[in-house]
């Protein structure tokens, strides 16, 4: 039995994927839990995937996967499919958030929650201006339109519940729109839903085209609402 998976999206990280591995690794043997962790390869066209195989015949706990297109929405849905856990808990490849996360998370599912939002706006954040304001604007817009009061979407320091993923992934996104839409769709099913702070120090170049990924943020999140409409 799988106390719990990690699940870790990967796209050309080639630079850290070995070392940041053997960091997490070793942090999650300290915690003395049955765990297991997924990484999901989409798109990659350095050597990440030849790591990632490597790396899964070194650890009988980790399993890798490589997805030939890119498509972040995609290899999470892989993985949730994968997992043998029912609390799944999404973290990236630079370990930008503190990875003791993985222990709160832990212990509120155990207190009852469905989804668990690590959020760097309540909490501690180094990251460009560029970003911030961009990470503003949308969440002020899917406060507006969805009427999610949570202060961060993005893919790390996430956890879930598999069963309730499992409701829903048919419906959710290819791209980084799946966080918020399986937020959305937890919260109008009551689920417990909680948010708390963390400490994130992510000074890398976005793994994203921003000009693409700003043009889909919007536009996704403009018809997971106009949907929503019609799903009363």
């Amino acid at each position: 039995m799988t106390d719990f998976t990690i699940f870790i999206p990967v796209y050309n990280e080639e630079l850290i994927l070995e070392k940041n591995i053997a960091r997490l690794i070793d942090y999650l043997n300290k915690l003395n839990s049955k765990y297991e962790i997924i990484i999901g390869s989409n798109g990659s066209t350095d050597k990440t995937n030849e790591i990632g195989s490597r790396l899964q015949k070194q650890h009988n706990r980790l399993t890798f996967f490589s997805l030939p297109e890119k498509g972040v929405g995609k290899a999470f849905k892989k993985g949730v499919e994968l997992a043998k856990s029912d609390k799944i808990i999404s973290l990236d490849m630079d370990l930008s958030v503190e990875i003791d996360f993985v222990e709160k998370a832990l212990e509120l599912f155990n207190q009852g929650n469905d989804i668990i939002i690590g959020s760097k706006q309540v909490g501690e954040q180094k990251r460009s201006f560029a970003r911030l304001f961009l990470s503003s604007g949308f969440i002020f817009l899917t406060q507006l339109l969805l009427g999610i009061h949570y202060t961060d979407y993005s893919l790390a320091a996430k956890a879930y519940k598999r069963e309730h993923l499992l409701k829903y992934i048919g419906r959710i996104d290819h791209g980084t729109g799946y966080v918020y839409q399986m937020i959305y769709y937890a919260k109008k099913d009551n689920k417990k839903v909680i948010e708390i702070p963390v400490k994130c120090h992510d000074v890398r170049e976005s793994r994203f085209n921003i000009v693409s990924e700003i043009f889909y943020r919007f536009f996704n999140l403009f018809k997971v609402w106009f949907n929503s409409l019609f799903r009363r």
